[in-house]
C-alpha cells in the first residue's frame, strides 16, 4: 500500500452564517467582477430610484385623492387621478422588472467567471494543497459558497437599495404630512429595531448551528452509502441506524430553535406594525377634527398608508444584511483559495521531439515523430535517456517531520528500479519527487545530468508515465480515457495500447466496445478492468520513464499473468520506478530498494539481496509482513 502523507486533511467551517473577517478587502474584490457591468449597474441605480420614487409618489397622490377629488365629488377629476395613480404604479412595476432583470444576468454572469477563476487557480495549486483540504470543503467552495454570492448579487442587492430608499422616502414624506405622527411612527420603528437585533443575533447563532448538525448529517448519509459493504459485512446496520438517529436529533433540536426564532419575526414585526397604525390612525384622526383644515382626511389616508409601509424595509433590510454577510462569507472562502500562492515552476529547460540529422546530430523536427531531447533557453538539446538520480535528497511533507532521510539512487537509462517496505516508508514520496509534486528540503535530482528544478513542470510531467494504486475514470468512452495522455492518438494507437496492456480482450466484451461510455468512475468494470485500463492509458501516452506504484496490486495473479508479458513490452527500453506489494513481481528488476523509515535499509538485484539474509529475505520468505 502506498504511504500516506503524515499530515491529516481537514474540513472548513459550516456552511452557516459566518461573520466574514475583511468585508472591505472582499466586497473591493467583487467590486472588480461587477466592474466589467458599469453601464449595466448605472441603469439599476436608475431603475431602482424611479421604482422607489414611484411607489412612495404613488401613496403621496392618496392626499390629493382624498382632498381635492372624493371629498368634493369631482368624479371626472376622480377618474383622471386614478389613472395617473396607476400610471406611476406601472412605471415602478416596469422599472422593478428591469433592474430586476438586468441584475440576474449580470450576477449570473459574474458568478460563473468566479467559478471560472476558482477552478482555474484550482488546476495551478500545488498537489499538497489537496492533501490539506477535504474534498468536501473545496467543493462547497463551487456549491454553498458561490451560491451565496449568487443570491446577493442577484436579489440581494436590489433588495437592499430599493428597501433603504422606500425606507428614507417614507419617512421623508411623513415628516412632510405631520412631524408630530411621525414621532409616534419613530418609537415603534425603535421598538422595532430592538427586536430584529435582538432576535436576529439568536437566530444566526441558531441558524448556524443548524448548519453545522446538517453538515454532521450528510457527512454521516455520504459515508454511510459509500460503506455499505463494509456495513453489511460487519452486521453493523443497527449501530449506523443508532448514529444517525443522534445526529438527525441534533438536527432537529437545532432547525426548531432556529425556525422558531425566525419564523416569530415576522409576526412580531407585522404586530407592531399593526401597533403603528392603530396609534397614528388615532391621534391622526383627532389632529383631522381639531386642525382646523391644517391636517385635513386626506393627509391622514396619505400618512396610514406609509405607517404600513415603514416597517416593511425594516424587516428586508435585516433579512437581505444577513444574506449579504452570508454572501461576504462565502465570496471571502473562495477568494482565500484565489489567493493561495500557486505550484512554482522556475524552470526553463523544455521537451521537444528531434530527428536525428547527418552525422548522428539532433535537430528540431515535428512533435509527432522522432525521439524525445530536452531543449535548454539557449536552444541546445540534449536527449532524453531517462538517466534519474537522486543526491542525497532529505524531503518531509511538514517542518517537522523528515520522510527521506540523506536517500541517494541512481537508474540508468532503461533499467527497471523497484522500491519495496513497509507502509510509511517512503516509496510513494520517491516517485512523487520525481514528478515534482513537492520539492525536496535538501540535495539534488537529475534528470540526465538536469536538475529537475531546471526543467519545466509539464515537460517533466510529460515524459512521465505514471501507473497509480488508485485507478481514476473519467466520463467518456473507453477509448477516450485511454487516450486521456495523449489526446491526439488515433483509434489504432490506442487498440495498440489496449492489447500491450493486455485490456483489448475484455474491451472488446464490452456493449459497444472502445465507444462504450463509462461513468461514476468506471463503476461497471471490476477494479482490474479499471487497472487494466489505466495500465493502457500509460502505455498510450508512451513515455521515455515510467513510474508503477504498485499497478498490479488491484489486479488477480491470473489476470497479472496474462499481461506480464505486455507489461514487459510496455517497460523494453525504459527506464522503470516500481513500487511493488508482491514481492514476485519484482523479481527481474535491476536493482530492487529496501526502505525503512525513509531510508535505503538494503539494495542490490533479487538474488543478492536473497542472499544477505537481511529485511529483504525476511519480507520475500514471509518471516515479516509486508504491510
Amino acid at each position: 500500500m502506498a504511504e500516506k502523507h503524515p499530515h491529516g486533511p481537514h474540513g472548513g467551517p459550516p456552511q452557516g452564517f459566518r461573520k466574514p473577517k475583511h468585508v472591505r478587502e472582499t466586497l473591493r474584490r467583487l467590486m472588480r467582477y461587477l466592474g466589467a457591468y458599469r453601464l449595466h449597474l448605472a441603469l439599476v441605480v436608475v431603475l431602482l430610484v424611479v421604482s422607489s420614487a414611484c411607489t412612495v409618489g404613488g401613496s403621496y397622490l392618496i392626499k390629493p385623492l382624498i382632498n381635492d377629488y372624493i371629498l368634493p365629488g369631482d368624479f371626472p377629476g376622480l377618474a383622471a387621478m386614478l389613472c395617473l395613480m396607476g400610471g406611476v404604479y406601472v412605471v415602478g412595476a416596469a422599472c422593478s422588472y428591469g433592474y430586476a432583470k438586468i441584475m440576474v444576468n449580470v450576477s449570473q454572469t459574474c458568478v460563473a467567471q468566479i467559478r471560472e477563476d476558482l477552478f482555474a487557480k484550482m488546476q495551478r495549486l500545488p498537489l499538497g494543497y489537496f492533501d490539506t483540504h477535504t474534498h468536501g470543503d473545496l467543493m462547497s467552495r463551487y456549491t454553498n459558497d458561490i451560491e451565496t454570492v449568487s443570491e446577493a448579487l442577484g436579489n440581494s442587492f436590489g433588495s437592499l437599495v430599493s428597501c433603504t430608499l422606500n425606507f428614507l422616502g417614507t419617512i421623508a414624506m411623513m415628516l412632510v404630512l405631520s412631524p408630530l405622527l411621525t414621532l409616534i411612527t419613530f418609537a415603534v420603528l425603535g421598538l422595532m429595531l430592538w427586536v430584529v437585533k435582538s432576535i436576529g443575533s439568536r437566530s444566526r447563532r441558531y441558524f448556524a448551528a443548524q448548519q453545522s448538525a446538517l453538515g454532521q448529517v450528510n457527512g454521516y448519509i455520504e459515508e454511510m452509502i459509500e460503506g455499505q459493504k463494509v456495513i453489511k459485512v460487519f452486521n453493523h446496520e443497527h449501530a449506523a441506524r443508532e448514529g444517525f438517529r443522534e445526529r438527525n436529533e441534533s438536527y432537529r433540536r437545532a432547525g426548531t430553535r432556529a425556525q422558531i426564532y425566525a419564523g416569530v419575526m415576522m409576526p412580531l414585526m407585522g404586530n407592531l406594525n399593526y401597533l403603528n397604525y392603530a396609534l397614528s390612525c388615532c391621534v391622526g384622526a383627532v389632529f383631522a377634527i381639531h386642525s382646523g383644515g391644517a391636517f385635513r382626511l386626506g393627509d391622514l389616508g396619505a400618512f396610514l398608508q406609509y405607517t404600513r409601509q415603514v416597517g416593511q424595509p425594516i424587516t428586508q433590510i435585516s433579512q437581505q444584511m444577513n444574506t449579504l454577510l452570508s454572501a461576504v462569507a462565502g465570496a471571502e472562502r473562495i477568494f482565500d483559495v484565489m489567493e493561495t500562492a500557486p505550484e512554482e515552476d522556475a524552470g526553463q529547460v523544455d521537451l521537444a521531439r528531434v530527428l536525428e540529422g547527418p552525422g548522428g546530430a539532433l535537430t528540431e523536427a515535428d512533435y509527432d515523430t522522432g525521439s524525445w531531447a530536452w531543449k535548454r533557453p539557449d536552444g541546445s538539446l540534449t536527449p532524453l535517456r531517462g538517466d534519474v538520480r537522486f543526491d542525497h535528497v532529505v524531503f518531509g511533507y511538514t517542518e517537522d517531520q523528515t520522510v527521506l532521510k540523506d536517500v541517494s539512487l541512481f537508474a540508468k537509462p532503461g533499467q527497471k528500479l523497484a522500491f519495496v517496505g513497509s507502509t510509511g516508508a517512503g516509496k510513494t514520496t520517491i516517485t512523487s519527487l520525481i514528478n515534482r509534486f513537492y520539492e525536496i528540503r535538501e540535495g539534488r535530482i537529475t534528470y540526465d545530468g538536469i536538475d529537475i528544478r531546471e526543467i519545466r513542470k509539464d515537460a517533466l510531467r510529460r515524459s512521465l508515465g505514471v501507473v497509480l494504486q488508485d485507478t481514476h475514470l473519467f466520463t467518456g468512452t473507453v477509448a477516450d480515457n485511454i487516450r486521456y495522455g495523449r489526446p491526439e492518438a488515433s483509434d489504432e494507437e490506442v487498440e495498440a495500447a489496449a492489447r500491450l496492456a493486455g485490456a483489448d480482450s475484455f474491451i472488446r466484451h464490452l456493449p459497444q466496445g472502445y465507444a462504450t461510455v463509462l461513468s461514476g468512475d468506471g463503476g461497471s468494470l471490476s477494479q482490474g478492468e479499471r487497472q487494466l485500463l489505466n495500465i493502457a492509458r500509460a502505455a498510450c501516452a508512451n513515455p521515455p520513464v515510467l513510474i508503477l506504484d504498485e499497478a498490479t496490486s488491484s489486479i488477480d495473479t491470473r489476470t497479472e499473468k496474462l499481461i506480464e508479458r505486455g507489461m514487459d513490452r510496455l517497460m523494453a527500453g525504459r527506464t522503470v520506478f516500481v513500487i511493488a506489494h508482491r514481492l514476485s513481481t519484482v523479481r527481474n528488476a535491476k536493482a530492487i530498494m529496501v526502505l525503512e523509515q525513509g531510508e535505503i535499509m538494503e539494495r542490490g538485484d533479487h538474488d543478492d539481496l536473497i542472499a544477505q539474509r537481511g529485511r529483504y529475505y525476511q519480507l520475500y520468505t514471509g518471516q515479516l509482513e509486508l504491510a
